[in-house]
């Protein structure tokens, strides 16, 4: 059993993720928000009842994950013809078709991922729950976060409504039990995740620094772990290493400049091909024609579909390209030691961070199209080597806005005034 969790001795301290300046923390009543005096990020949330309501979500979503991957999902029927999918059927097609990476990567953003997620969740929280600390629990529940940005459920579920709309008018299409406990799966899931408050959980395990614990000790920057948000001193030389959860202690990513520009670099690269290539050939009756990205949208707004053609548009093509010019523009104007307006910056950089996995929705609607248009002569679906590229994109601008360390932006400017802040409700 768990001892009974001290107050602690003095105010809380805690480092903004975003731009690093140290707070001290004030008590927040229930469905309180703290938030950083400097760039505005929100630092933490109170939530009441956390891993009570938390567990009992993830729990829920088990079963809906069980009923989601085990019943037919959607059914395509044409000229006499009928195809029937699961969850599955996307990923078996796509490796059969030989885009093993296509398939490898839906398999795991919809399924494998999601899965792990749930699985971890309820290993951390239901000994919690119980009173015990289970073998394994830091790792595991860092595991929960790492995984976050990979289980893409809800883009997938985008990508489903593109198709319908793209199909809807060429064939029948019935919706089949495991769309809806798809669709229940990722707004119980989305509850969990609102629910759970992660400090709760780190506080069992250990208690958040203060400034009076962190008093005394060897003279050295206070930095905030990323995994837990514990603060600690890093000496320069020194065990840069978390005492709570054991993450690798720095003051700011190594290599993070060198590395973003990297992969920001071979993403424009791919860029190029990704939108030249086709991405899938719709053969009907024996004829069709490969269709790239931009085509696929100009055949859209043919057919009078503009909120789809707006929608594939935005997430295809809109957003990599803004992502990437704003991610060359971060990394032009910290190499250059700018310090014009770094709240404003690092808005940007949290936008940028958020959005880039949507643009996913392209290569979840090829993996629905070639597992309902599979008819033989009458109607078939094949992806392109394009979308190949176009994944690799999004992967590549994703880890390059991971790999970027936001806290360099505010490294150019005076921090005369910047010692521990204390934040209110």
């Amino acid at each position: 059993m768990n001892s009974p969790i001290q107050p602690p001795a003095g105010p809380e301290i805690m480092a903004c993720h975003d731009c690093g300046l140290v707070h001290h923390l004030l008590p927040l009543p229930k469905g309180g928000a703290a938030s950083c005096t400097r760039c505005g990020a929100v630092l933490y949330r109170r939530k009441a009842d956390s891993i009570d309501r938390a567990l009992m979500l993830t729990l829920a979503a088990l079963i809906l994950f069980v009923i989601a991957n085990s019943f037919p999902f959607l059914t395509f029927k044409l000229e006499g013809g009928a195809t029937t999918s699961t969850l599955m059927t996307g990923v078996i097609q796509l490796y059969e078709d030989g885009m093993w990476p296509l398939a490898a990567l839906v398999l795991g953003a919809t399924i494998l991922v999601p899965l792990a997620k749930l699985l971890a969740s309820t290993y951390v929280l239901l000994p919690l729950r119980l009173g015990r600390r289970p073998w394994g629990l830091v790792q595991m529940f860092r595991a929960t976060e790492i995984m976050h940005p990979w289980a893409m459920m809800e883009v997938f579920l985008l990508g489903v409504i593109v198709a319908y709309v793209k199909l809807s008018d060429l064939a029948k299409l019935e919706l089949g039990i495991a769309l809806y406990a798809f669709i229940a799966l990722i707004l119980v899931m989305i509850a969990a995740e609102l629910a759970l408050d992660p400090r709760e959980v780190w506080d069992r395990i250990g208690r958040q620094a203060t400034a009076r614990s962190l008093t005394g000790r060897d003279s050295g920057s206070l930095v905030g772990c990323h995994a837990c948000d514990q603060v600690c001193r890093l000496v320069p030389g020194g065990h840069a290493q978390c005492p709570r959860c054991g993450a690798a202690l720095h003051r700011r990513k190594p290599h993070s400049l060198a590395r973003t520009w990297a992969l920001v670099i071979a993403a424009c690269i791919l860029y190029v091909p990704a939108n030249l290539l086709p991405v899938m050939t719709v053969t009907s009756f024996g004829q069709g024609e490969p269709d790239t990205i931009l085509s696929g949208v100009k055949e859209l707004i043919a057919a009078g579909m503009w909120p789809v053609a707006l929608l594939v548009f935005f997430a295809s093509i809109t957003v990599p390209v803004l992502k990437i010019v704003t991610l060359i523009f971060l990394l032009v104007s910290v190499q250059r030691g700018s310090r014009w307006r770094p709240r404003d910056r690092t808005v940007l950089y949290r936008v940028v961070e958020s959005v880039g996995r949507w643009s996913m929705v392209d290569i979840f609607m090829i993996s629905i199209l070639v597992a309902l248009v599979n008819l033989g002569a009458i109607a078939t679906i094949l992806p392109g080597p394009g979308a190949i590229a176009f994944a690799a994109v999004v992967i590549l601008t994703m880890i390059a806005a991971m790999s970027f360390d936001p806290r360099l932006i505010w490294d150019a400017r005076e921090r005369t005034r910047d010692g521990p802040q204390t934040v209110h409700a």
